[in-house]
C-alpha cells in the first residue's frame, strides 16, 4: 500500500511541473545547501521563451513591489506539516452539518484547504485588518528554504502570539501589510470554482495596494467591480472631510462566465413599482437622438397593441419635413416651429392612419421615429408578431394607448446591482443587534450588507468561505438567505483565536461575557456562539410560523421543507501540528539506539477521528460529508459520505476483519501501518481487497 505524505502540498514543486510540462528546456539542476541535486528553474532561458525579443538581463515592467515581496511569494508557496483536528464538544449537529468552523492561522488553514476545495468554491469574503496603524495583522516571517519550513512547522509554533500591531511608526507599515494580504489572496484564487467571485471589504488607507495585488493574481480583466459602500455613520462633526464610505473590491475567477458568475439580484433600494420587481421590462423604443436617427418603419397588419379598439390620425408631411428631420436643417429655429419639432417633440410622426381593432391593426402604418431595439423590433415583424427570445427571455412589441410602440421583456430573474451600497445597515446597527443577542464584538459588519454579498457572489448552491470570519456575520447571513431564497449554500469559516484583552468598554463586556459562560476569552468563542444562538434563533422564528398555519396548507408543506434543510451547525476544526512524530516526516534521521522509542509514529495525545481528518485532508476528501461510526469485528471503523471512505485505526487488525471491511466494497480505505496484528495480514490485505473489492483504492500511515 502506498503512504499518504499527510502535509499540505508543495506548490512551489507543482508550478515547477507545470513550467516542466511547457518548457521542459527551462528545468535543470542545481546543489542545494547540504550538497544534493534538487529540481530548479533556468529563469534566463525562461524569461527568454516568453520573450520575442533578446532578454539581456531584468527588465522594467508595470507591477506593484515593496520590500519583502519575495518572501511572501515563497511563504505562499511552502508546504506545512500541520493538520486540522476536530471538536465534537464545540460544534453542532457535528455528524451531519455541511458548515466548517476552522480556528487557527488562517494561512495555515489555506494550505490545508488547497487540494480537498481546490476549484470547489463559489464565494470568498474576507474583511482584513485594514492597516490603520491600530489593526491586529498576522506575523508572517517564513524566510527559510521549503524544507527546512516543512520541518519546523511540524512543530509548536515558536513565534507564540501570531498577531502584532502594524503601528504607522513602523518603517516598512505597508510593505508589512501587503506581505501578509499577498500570500493569503494568492492561495485563495486556488479555491474559488471557474464561475467563483472574490470580495474584499477594505478601506482608503490600502484599497489602492489591494487592487494591485488583485490585478497581479487575478488578472486585471477579471476585475469586476470596486463597490462603495456608504457606511451612514454619524455626520455630525467638525471633521474637514468625514469619510462615511468603504469599499468591496470584487474579482471573478474567469471573466469568460462572470454572467453566470453575478447573482440576479436587485438593488435594495429599487422602488417597489420598478418594472424590475414586476418580473418584466416594458418601456417605450422611441429614442431620438444622434445614435438613433428617425426613419420610417412599417408596422404590418395584425401589429398587437393594448386597447382593443384605437385610431390614431395621419400627419400630412413634406419632403422638406424629411429634410430637417435628416439633415442640418433640423437644427434650425425656423424648421423646428413649422414641423413641431421642438425638442423632438414633434416625433414619431404616423405617416398613415392608425386603426386598430380587436386589439390589431387592420392595416399597416408607417411612423417616423428613431427607435432603440430597431433590430430586434424587425425581428418581431418577421416572427409573424410572435414573441421572440432575447438573451433567454421572451420579448415582444405593441401599440399602447397613446399610440407609441413599446417593447415588453419577461425577466423572471432580473439583476440590476448598483456599484454603490446604500441602506445596508452599519457598524452600530450591527453592534445593537449582537447586544439584543447577548453578544458584544467590536466593528461587526451589518448582516444586511453580507446578505447582499452573498446574494450576488452564491445566489444558489455553492460553499461561501470567509477565511477572515470576524464575529461570523457571514455566517449568519448564509443561514438567513437559506429560508429567504431556494438554493443550498454552506461556509467555511476560518479565525484566529485572538485573545480579548479587556482595554475598552466592547472588550471588556466581552471578556465577561466569556468568563460567565466559562468559555476562554477569546474573540473565536463569541463568534461560535453567535452561530449557535443566530442558528437557534433562525429555526425558532420558522418554527412559530409553522403554528400559526394549517397541515395541509402549501405555506405548512413550504415551511416544513425548509426546516427540514436547514443547516444551522457547524463543525468546529483546530489547526495544530500533525499527528505524525518527527519520524514520520524525517525517518532518515533516526538511529539505531533510538529505534525503541521510534515504533509508534502517531503522537500520543492524537485521537483516531485526529488521524481520520488529516487523511480526509491528504486524500482531498470534503471535510464536510457526513461521519458515521460503526463496530465491524470489535474495531471501530469511520465512514464518511456513506461507503465513500472506511477508516480504522485501531491496532490488531486480522484478516477476518478485513474481509467483513471488504465486503462493504468502500470506494477507498485506510489503516495504520502498525495497526495489523501479524505481518502476513498487512501483506495479505491487498489480496484480499483485490478478491473481494477490486475498485477500493487503499492507503496507509
Amino acid at each position: 500500500m502506498d503512504k499518504l505524505k499527510l502535509h499540505s502540498p508543495d506548490l512551489t514543486a507543482m508550478n515547477i511541473d507545470k513550467i516542466a510540462e511547457l518548457f521542459p528546456n527551462c528545468i535543470t539542476e542545481a546543489r542545494a545547501e547540504d550538497g544534493s541535486l534538487k529540481r530548479s528553474v533556468d529563469f534566463d532561458l525562461l524569461r527568454q521563451e516568453l520573450s520575442g525579443d533578446l532578454v539581456e538581463g531584468p527588465q522594467e515592467r508595470y507591477r506593484l513591489d515593496w520590500p519583502g515581496k519575495r518572501e511572501a511569494l515563497a511563504t505562499a508557496n511552502a508546504p506545512i506539516a500541520k493538520t486540522l483536528r476536530p471538536c465534537r464538544e464545540e460544534s453542532v449537529d457535528f455528524e451531519s452539518t455541511k458548515n466548517l468552523y476552522v480556528e487557527g492561522d488562517n494561512l495555515d488553514a489555506l494550505k490545508l484547504l488547497q487540494e480537498t476545495y481546490l476549484g470547489k468554491v463559489k464565494m470568498i469574503y474576507i474583511d482584513p485588518p485594514y492597516n490603520t496603524g491600530k489593526d491586529f495583522i498576522y506575523k508572517d516571517n517564513f524566510t527559510e528554504s521549503s524544507s527546512d519550513y516543512l520541518a519546523r512547522s511540524n512543530q509548536e509554533d515558536e513565534e507564540g502570539n501570531r498577531l502584532v500591531s502594524n503601528t504607522e511608526s513602523n518603517g516598512k507599515f505597508h510593505s508589512t501589510w501587503l506581505s501578509m494580504m499577498y500570500p493569503r489572496v494568492k492561495l485563495s484564487r486556488n479555491l474559488l470554482r471557474s464561475d467563483g467571485l472574490l470580495m474584499i471589504s477594505i478601506n482608503d488607507k490600502e484599497v489602492h495596494s489591494l487592487k494591485k495585488i488583485c490585478d497581479e493574481v487575478f488578472g486585471e480583466s477579471n476585475f469586476v467591480s470596486q463597490f462603495i459602500w456608504n457606511t451612514e455613520g454619524n455626520t455630525d462633526n467638525q471633521y474637514e472631510v468625514k469619510v462615511n464610505h468603504e469599499y468591496v473590491l470584487c474579482y471573478c475567477r474567469d471573466k469568460d462566465v462572470l454572467g453566470d458568475a453575478v447573482g440576479r439580484v436587485i438593488d435594495p433600494n429599487t422602488p417597489e413599482e420598478s418594472n424590475l420587481r414586476k418580473g418584466y421590462a416594458d418601456n417605450n423604443i422611441n429614442k431620438n437622438n444622434p445614435e438613433n436617427p428617425p426613419s420610417i418603419t412599417v408596422l404590418p397588419a395584425g401589429f398587437p397593441c393594448s386597447e382593443s379598439d384605437l385610431t390614431y390620425p395621419a400627419k400630412t408631411v413634406d419632403n422638406d419635413f424629411f429634410a430637417a428631420a435628416n439633415s442640418e436643417k433640423y437644427i434650425s429655429e425656423g424648421l423646428k416651429e413649422k414641423y413641431g419639432l421642438e425638442n423632438q417633440s414633434g416625433l414619431p410622426v404616423k405617416l398613415d392612419d392608425m386603426v386598430v381593432k380587436d386589439g390589431k391593426l387592420t392595416k399597416s402604418c408607417r411612423i417616423f421615429v428613431g427607435m432603440a431595439n430597431r433590430n430586434k423590433l424587425t425581428e418581431f415583424i418577421k416572427n409573424d408578431c410572435e414573441p421572440i427570445d432575447d438573451d433567454g427571455s421572451p420579448m415582444s412589441f405593441y401599440i399602447n394607448r397613446n399610440a407609441a410602440v413599446r417593447y415588453r421583456k419577461q425577466s423572471e430573474s432580473p439583476r440590476n446591482i448598483l456599484s454603490v451600497l446604500r441602506n445596508l445597515g452599519t457598524t452600530e446597527t450591527s453592534k445593537t443587534y449582537l447586544k439584543s443577542l447577548g453578544l458584544t464584538y467590536d466593528y461587526p459588519k451589518p448582516l444586511p450588507l453580507l446578505e447582499y454579498l452573498v446574494n450576488i457572489g452564491c445566489e444558489k448552491d455553492g460553499v461561501v468561505l470567509d477565511f477572515f470570519a470576524g464575529s461570523s456575520t457571514t455566517a449568519e447571513a448564509v443561514m438567513s438567505q437559506a429560508i429567504k431564497r431556494e438554493g443550498d449554500r454552506n461556509y467555511i469559516l476560518v479565525q484566529y483565536p485572538e485573545e480579548i484583552i479587556p482595554d475598552n468598554k466592547e472588550q471588556k463586556a466581552a471578556y465577561e461575557f466569556c468568563r460567565k459562560n466559562n468559555f476562554p476569552a477569546r474573540l473565536t468563542e463569541i463568534a461560535k456562539e453567535r452561530i449557535r444562538r443566530t442558528g437557534a434563533k433562525i429555526r425558532a422564528e420558522l418554527e412559530a410560523q409553522l403554528e400559526g398555519e394549517l397541515p395541509e396548507s402549501d405555506k405548512h408543506q413550504e415551511i416544513t421543507a425548509k426546516l427540514a434543510n436547514l443547516d444551522t451547525g457547524f463543525r468546529v476544526l483546530k489547526v495544530d501540528s500533525s499527528n505524525m512524530a518527527d519520524v514520520y516526516y524525517t525517518p532518515d534521521k533516526v538511529t539505531q539506539d533510538g529505534l525503541d522509542i521510534q515504533v509508534e509514529n502517531i503522537k500520543p495525545d492524537r485521537t483516531p477521528e485526529d488521524l481520520l481528518f488529516q487523511v480526509l485532508l491528504d486524500w482531498g476528501v470534503d471535510l464536510a460529508l457526513p461521519i458515521e461510526q460503526e463496530t465491524i469485528e470489535g474495531k471501530t471503523v469511520f465512514f464518511v459520505d456513506g461507503n465513500a471512505f472506511a477508516a480504522c485505526f485501531d491496532p490488531g487488525l486480522d484478516e477476518d476483519f478485513v474481509k467483513t471491511l471488504a465486503k462493504r466494497e468502500p470506494l477507498r480505505a485506510v489503516f495504520r501501518d502498525a495497526s495489523f496484528a501479524t505481518d502476513a495480514t498487512k501483506i495479505n490485505i491487498e489480496q484480499i481487497f483485490k478478491a473481494l473489492s477490486p475498485h477500493t483504492e487503499l492507503k496507509a500511515i
